[in-house]
C-alpha cells in the first residue's frame, strides 16, 4: 500500500513507515541507496562481515547512502562530503567511521561550492549546477561558498593506514572523473569502484571518459544501476 499522494510528503512518509511496520514481510530487504546500489554491494560482499569502504560525496549517513547497509553489518570506512556541517550527523550515527568534511579533486585549493535547497545536488560543477537551476523544477542554488579541496590520494595516505579498500563510491555531481583521477591507482586499488554517470545507457557507457579511464586503471564494467556504474578490479578474486 502507498499512501495517497495528495497527503503532504513528510506526513505521507511517516504513514508509509507505520504501515510497513505493521505489515512486516520476512522476504523484504531494506535499501538506503537512491537506486539500490547497496543491494548490489550486499550481493557482492554477502560473505564478508567486516570490510572497509571509502565514500566520496557521502551526503548523509543514511539517506541515499551506499554504505549504511554494510555499516550495520559491521563494516567501517571513510565518509567524505564537502557540505559544511554535513559530518555532524555522521559523527552521531556513524561513530565507527572516519568522517571528513572536505572536497576531493585533482588539485588542492579552494573552489566554489554550489549549495542547493536539495543538498543531494550540492557540488563543485558550475555548469551542472547552473543548468539544474535554470530548469523548470523546484531546485535552486541557495548559496555559493569556497570549500577546500584535496586530492584523494593525499586523504587516503593520511587515513587508510594500510587497510585494503573493498569498494570506493564516488558521487560528486558531474565531477566524478576528476575525483577518480586524483587517486594513486598504483597504491590504492579498491576491489570495486562505483561512479555516477548521469543519464547514461548501456549503449553509451563504453565510450564514456570515466569508463575509458577506469579501463586504463585495470577495471572493467561489472554492473549498472540507473545513474551508477560498478567497476571491478581485474585482479580481484570476487
Amino acid at each position: 500500500m502507498i499512501i495517497k499522494k495528495y497527503i503532504p510528503c513528510p506526513i505521507r512518509n511517516i504513514l508509509n513507515r507505520i504501515f510497513d511496520f505493521f505489515t512486516w514481510d520476512q522476504w523484504c530487504t531494506r535499501s538506503w541507496s537512491q537506486e539500490g546500489e547497496d543491494m548490489v554491494l550486499r550481493r557482492i560482499f554477502e560473505k564478508k562481515k567486516n570490510g572497509f569502504y571509502v565514500d566520496v560525496g557521502a551526503h548523509h549517513p543514511k539517506r541515499f547512502s551506499n554504505t549504511y547497509a554494510l555499516y550495520q553489518r559491521g563494516w567501517s570506512g571513510i565518509n567524505i562530503d564537502a557540505m559544511p556541517g554535513s559530518m555532524r550527523l555522521f559523527r552521531k550515527w556513524r561513530p565507527k567511521d572516519i568522517n571528513l568534511e572536505l572536497g576531493i579533486g585533482k588539485i588542492a585549493g579552494s573552489f566554489d561550492y554550489y549549495i542547493f535547497n536539495e543538498p543531494a545536488l550540492n557540488g563543485f560543477s558550475s555548469q551542472l549546477s547552473e543548468d539544474r537551476a535554470r530548469k523548470d523544477n523546484p531546485y535552486y542554488i541557495k548559496d555559493v561558498i569556497e570549500v577546500d579541496i584535496f586530492p584523494l590520494r593525499d586523504v587516503l595516505d593520511k587515513h587508510v593506514d594500510g587497510k585494503s579498500i573493498d569498494f570506493l563510491s564516488v558521487d560528486v555531481e558531474g565531477l566524478d572523473l576528476e575525483v577518480l583521477k586524483s587517486n594513486d591507482w598504483s597504491k590504492y586499488r579498491p576491489r570495486y569502484v562505483l561512479a555516477e554517470m548521469l543519464a547514461s545507457s548501456l549503449n553509451d557507457i563504453v565510450t564514456d571518459p570515466v569508463v575509458q579511464f577506469m579501463n586504463e586503471c585495470g577495471y572493467v564494467i561489472y554492473a549498472k544501476q540507473v545513474n551508477t556504474v560498478f567497476f571491478r578490479n581485474k585482479d580481484s578474486l570476487y
